[in-house]
């Protein structure tokens, strides 16, 4: 059909697009991003609720599935954070180089916008206190309220102390993209020190499922004993409430050592 209306239009030939499978594969990704992986939780329940014919595991799964949304949209606004400040260290580092080339302040904040890849978000405002003679650093300090942009502050005060007292800006900058670069590295070590820890949390946590899986391979009927009988009711209502606490516990304990 549709090379038939190809045809009748005057196209001449056929359209070439993607393949099925890239046109599958895209569209698969539009629907995890759309719905997110926390729908796979009710997915589960849903399966287990067939399996082991109770609506507990339904519900169990319905109530995972807001907790998991919040889980992966701190993710996300991680990155989105961790980015940003990539941004802003790779603004500080071309900035100093520009200066350091004899430009002007505000020509090389402009050419060191554009070659970093922006502000986070909030660089029409400084590129046009820039370009037109505006209070540079105040628009700084408002770009820096952006989670991640933080950054931003030290470059205000560089340019502020720049252009009041007639301070080197590149000398100020160097020393603010060595401090930004450090803090990065610093996080990025903490975070590989903690990754055992989490690791090590999310493999205790999943013991549970797989004792689950080998006592159904044992022909034990343990969703059977859990789902349809009153000790097995109240060894899962116990043992979900230990599950959870567990992981709110170790979940406290990285995010404290984070902070820290």
């Amino acid at each position: 059909m549709r090379r038939a209306r190809l045809l009748l239009a005057g196209g001449g030939g056929t359209a070439t697009g993607p393949p099925a499978g890239d046109r599958l594969a895209a569209s698969l990704r539009r629907l995890h991003d759309r719905w997110g992986a926390e729908w796979w939780a009710l997915a589960a329940g849903l399966l287990l609720a067939v399996l082991g014919t109770s609506v507990i595991p339904a519900v169990a799964g319905a109530a995972g599935v807001p907790v998991l949304r919040r889980v992966r949209l701190a993710r996300r606004a991680r990155g989105a954070w961790e980015r940003r400040a990539d941004r802003v260290i790779a603004l500080c580092g071309a900035l100093a180089g520009e200066v350091r080339a004899g430009r002007q302040p505000g020509e090389a904040l402009l050419r060191a916008a554009r070659d970093s890849g922006g502000l986070g978000g909030a660089e029409a405002a400084v590129v046009a206190a820039a370009r037109f003679g505006g209070d540079v650093p105040g628009a700084l300090a408002v770009a820096a309220r952006r989670p991640g942009a933080e950054g931003l502050l030290g470059l205000a005060a560089c340019w502020r102390v720049a252009v009041d007292q007639g301070a080197g800006l590149a000398a100020g900058l160097d020393r603010l993209d060595a401090a930004l670069r450090a803090e990065r590295d610093q996080r990025a070590d903490l975070r590989a020190q903690l990754a055992g820890a989490r690791a090590t949390a999310v493999l205790l946590a999943a013991l549970p499922a797989l004792g689950l899986l080998l006592g159904a391979a044992l022909g034990a009927a343990p969703l059977r004993v859990l789902l349809h009988t009153g000790p097995g009711l109240g060894c899962l209502v116990i043992g979900a409430a230990f599950e959870a606490a567990g992981l709110w516990w170790a979940a406290r304990i990285v995010r404290g050592a984070g902070a820290a």
